[in-house]
């Protein structure tokens, strides 16, 4: 039998992810000029490399023409690697540098602090949170056994 959701905890969770939404919407990264789009992008890379534009394109749901936009901004930043398969002529490998993965790690935890001061200068209970996201798991978990 499942237990009964605290409407409390409901509408604190939903103002978790109105707020969330609205950090990455104001955020301000270390570099100052990279959207969420191109952090996604950077995030992507960091799993996934070396990797085709073709692949990373449909790893991100967005086009080829988008993906090779984003990347040629990304490359002259330093941030990004883009060099030609050496197994196929037309296909260019793409790949994270040092400095593009700085500034993923670096925005990474100024989301972190982002969010908590976020949700504290909107009166939320973030420790409160905390433990009830947590509480929230463990219930999740139990269920799925």
């Amino acid at each position: 039998m499942l237990p009964v959701v605290d409407d409390g905890l409901a509408d604190s969770l939903h103002r978790v992810v109105f707020l969330l939404g609205e950090v990455m919407r104001q955020r301000a990264n270390p570099r100052g000029d990279l959207s969420y789009r191109q952090l996604r992008l950077l995030g992507m890379l960091e799993d996934i490399q070396p990797v085709t534009q073709h692949e990373l394109a449909v790893a991100l749901s967005v086009s080829d023409p988008a993906i090779s936009r984003a990347l040629r901004l990304l490359a002259a930043a330093g941030l990004v690697r883009i060099r030609t398969d050496p197994d196929h002529a037309r296909r260019r490998l793409v790949s994270l540098t040092e400095t593009g993965s700085k500034a993923f790690h670096d925005s990474e935890r100024s989301l972190d602090g982002q969010l908590r001061d976020a949700l504290l200068r909107a009166g939320f209970p973030y420790e409160r949170y905390l433990a009830d996201t947590a509480r929230l798991a463990e219930f999740i978990d139990a269920v799925r056994d």
